[in-house]
């Protein structure tokens, strides 16, 4: 989980809806009138299950999960990311071309884009947008902090910041830097500053330029979209797509019994539960990263402080049992950035279970079984799989090691305040980029907002600061290598641990022949086939 610095949104990932329901007789059900308009046996409504993590459809005031697939779907951007490369931005609504300096990002608008009311989209729409979004000072707008927003021309824009900004394109593929139709939403109350009064407009009306807009919204229960008339690519597949607010087990039984198409919330145990007959599964390693960190203020302890404890942790770990809890698609970290972000590790043989070398480390620590707290929230889980199934194998392995690790759970509010405060002794976490760049994660540095909540303080480890450094100033085919060598440097000698990619597992009705998954905005509607 990534601990992020607006603290109402941090809840709001963690927590996600209190409002889940569960599906009832008035729900949508598959149609299956052979007269309808789609070309699978679905029929033409297609039903998705999530649990609503969902504020608004304001592209510039929204940042949860729920409200990235919705933006994603009425909404374009001006960069995109596949969803088989997540790895190299491609363009949207426009081309892009980053100065050799990485300090100056020129857009170029492509033609013949237009939006649901049939509108152009123009180069002013795009300034108006993002300038929008760093006027409104919400959530989304760190995505532009620093960067100057300006149009050249017609068809040009520029943004310009005074340090290099390599992920600059990645950000740009988030569903929160939409290009909105300026026009219409000035007209209802839309401007770049904080007098902006446009969102109750947008929580009612498609301004956007995707192949679906609105029909109906309930932030607590349902939303329900209808194809844009004037959308100009590849032809969608469902003049009907409702999305709605269902907790996870009731997503399982829904997809098994026909009643929806696409359950997007499943646990590993719920998944292997789907028997391939009604429904199957697809799934892969996530985003996420589960991690221990090991505070390095002798204060707070004097042994996660010490660098051969550090050690001996890190190679009393059984990763693959680790793995294994995580069920099936689950891929053991290599590093805190997961593997299918540039700059990923596949693997990193400094994080192995290693019992002689652990013992050896421990006897050269001088530990002598002092008791050591585990604090994690033991109100969340992570991609289904709750933190105190994790932080339990954890203590058993660190015993059989000789670490008298005592488990400390703590409700997420209170355990946020130790974290942020960096008061734990052993924290158990875990993390979801801003956006798919691995600048990212220089947060995990010496000094850096994550460093410190470890207690690592600013000129701490020489060698992971060049690291850091290196990786900050890389430029072009050198990103890639210089982020390994920082997450191989933190490794050695750093006090994180990564443990686990645990798995995204998804359930779709068997006759779906694709699903347009992609962790940047869970799904994108327009490509279920």
């Amino acid at each position: 989980m990534k601990i992020r610095r607006h603290l109402a949104l941090m809840m709001s990932l963690l927590l996600g809806s209190s409002l889940a329901i569960a599906a009832c007789a008035d729900d949508p059900a598959p149609s299956s009138d052979a007269g309808d308009s789609a070309s699978n046996s679905i029929g033409d409504t297609l039903v998705v299950d999530t649990s609503f993590d969902l504020k608004t459809a304001d592209p510039g005031r929204q940042y949860e999960p729920t409200g990235a697939i919705i933006n994603k779907a009425v909404y374009q951007t001006l960069v995109t990311l596949n969803d088989d490369d997540l790895k190299n931005p491609v363009p949207e609504l426009a081309d892009f071309e980053l100065s050799e300096d990485q300090k100056v990002l020129t857009v170029t608008m492509k033609e013949g884009n237009v939006f649901s009311n049939g509108d152009p989209v123009t180069v002013d729409d795009a300034v108006f947008s993002l300038e929008r979004v760093q006027g409104l000072k919400g959530n989304p707008s760190f995505l532009l902090e620093g960067i100057t927003v300006e149009k050249v021309d017609d068809t040009t824009l520029t943004l310009t910041s005074d340090d290099p900004m390599p992920e600059i394109p990645f950000k740009l593929a988030n569903p929160s830097l939409s290009v909105v139709n300026s026009a219409l939403v000035q007209e209802n109350g839309g401007t770049t500053d904080e007098s902006d009064a446009a969102e109750q407009f947008l929580n009612q009306t498609s301004a956007g330029s995707g192949p679906y807009q609105m029909d109906s919204y309930d932030v607590a229960s349902e939303v329900v979209l209808v194809p844009n008339p004037e959308w100009t690519g590849e032809d969608v597949e469902f003049q009907r797509i409702v999305i709605r607010n269902v907790q996870g087990a009731t997503q399982q039984l829904n997809v098994q019994g026909g009643q929806s198409h696409i359950a997007l919330d499943l646990s590993p145990q719920q998944a292997d539960q789907i028997d391939g007959t009604t429904a199957k599964v697809d799934t892969q390693p996530s985003e996420t990263v589960v991690f221990l960190l090991l505070n390095q203020d002798a204060e707070i302890n004097k042994w996660t402080s010490n660098p051969d404890f550090v050690q001996a942790v890190r190679q009393s770990i059984d990763y693959d049992k680790i793995v294994e809890l995580s069920g099936q698609g689950a891929k053991q970290a290599a590093g805190f950035i997961p593997n299918i972000i540039v700059g990923g590790l596949e693997d990193d043989a400094t994080n192995s279970f290693d019992p002689e070398a652990a013992t050896a480390a421990l006897e050269r620590s001088g530990y002598n079984g002092d008791e050591i707290s585990l604090a994690y929230a033991n109100d969340l889980t992570v991609k289904g799989i709750e933190l105190q199934t994790f932080a339990a194998a954890i203590q058993e392995q660190l015993k059989n090691a000789g670490i008298n690790v005592v488990l400390a759970p703590a409700p997420v509010a209170t355990e946020l305040d130790a974290y942020r405060g960096g008061t734990e002794e052993i924290g158990l976490w875990y993390w979801n980029p801003d956006y798919f760049h691995p600048a990212s994660y220089l947060v995990f540095s010496p000094g850096e907002m994550v460093g410190l909540r470890a207690g690592w303080a600013s000129g701490a480890d020489d060698a992971v600061t060049a690291a850091h450094d290196a990786a900050e100033s890389a430029k072009g085919d050198d990103i890639e290598s210089a982020y390994e060598e920082f997450q191989k440097a933190q490794n050695l000698t750093g006090p994180f641990i990564p443990l686990v990619q645990p798995p995204k597992s998804v359930g779709y009705a068997k006759d779906l022949t694709e699903l347009g998954l992609n962790p940047v905005w869970a799904i994108d509607v327009s490509k279920v086939r």
